[in-house]
């Protein structure tokens, strides 16, 4: 069983600090149970299992948030693949999966929310 102090690594390594920072900036009393849960399952659990690479774990949660509509947390996820080695044509063929396993439209709202936070990604690149 992992310990804190690795799932709170694994997320900051696939979210990048910013987003961990802010997070726990944002923490209150009211949500620290559940901020506390999701770091220890999701990141603990999950993500630091040496398994399978970051890339495909990156590939199936982007899958399941689009199949989902899961919307805010695809686009964190989508923001998350320049720290995991998932590339844009990997998220394309996710998105394709998800068309035919999950739905066109869920496929086709992927879509939108992927070329408009890999345009913002790419923007912020820019000098």
């Amino acid at each position: 069983m992992p310990d804190t102090e690795t799932a709170i690594r694994t997320r900051r390594r696939v979210l990048g600090d910013a987003h961990v920072n802010r997070a726990e900036a944002a923490k209150t009393a009211f949500d620290a149970p559940f901020q506390a849960l999701i770091t220890d399952a999701a990141w603990g659990h999950v993500w630091a299992r040496d398994t399978i690479p970051l890339r495909e774990c990156s590939m199936m949660t982007i899958a399941l948030l689009a199949g989902l509509g899961n919307d805010h947390e695809l686009a964190l996820h989508l923001r998350a693949t320049r720290n995991t080695g998932t590339s844009e044509a990997d998220v394309m063929e996710v998105i394709l999966h998800v068309a035919i396993y999950a739905s066109v439209p869920r496929a086709n709202n992927a879509v939108r929310i992927a070329k408009e936070t890999f345009a913002a990604m790419a923007a912020e690149r820019r000098p």
